[in-house]
């Protein structure tokens, strides 16, 4: 088997994209619109995603929607970074939030931060290589 994507429903997706894109780096693949279904999609990915063995992350926009209740079924998004601390200070040089600074894990030593995207959803960054 093989991870192919996450997806996430987006009130505004032009926000999302944007957010995605030009503060966390990702690129759009492509974006398919089902007037008739009534819903549009965007997949982006770090690299080329499923063609760089990287999973995607399908973001949905059903028309018409202003909100969703997030509920307490989803936790995060966790993506690996070499630097968390200049990740974030880069997000939020770009316009992001950051609700969790660079730091240890309680308990622990590996370097965490969180970051929230327009619809509130969470992401970790968790630092990964050189540099942890």
């Amino acid at each position: 088997m093989k991870f192919l994507h996450s997806m996430l429903r987006v009130t505004d997706l032009n926000k999302s994209i944007d957010f995605y894109t030009n503060i966390m780096g990702m690129n759009l693949l492509r974006t398919t619109d089902r007037p008739d279904q009534k819903y549009t999609l965007a997949f982006l990915a770090f690299g080329l995603g499923n063609k760089d063995n990287q999973g995607e992350l399908e973001l949905t926009y059903n028309y018409g929607e202003k909100e969703y209740e997030h509920g307490s079924y989803f936790g995060h998004i966790a993506l690996g970074v070499e630097d968390v601390a200049l990740t974030c200070e880069k997000i939020k040089a770009r316009g992001g939030k950051v609700t969790r600074e660079a730091g240890p894990v309680k308990g622990g030593n590996t370097i965490i931060a969180f970051v929230e995207d327009p619809d509130a959803y969470k992401i970790e960054l968790i630092q990964i290589g050189t540099h942890q």
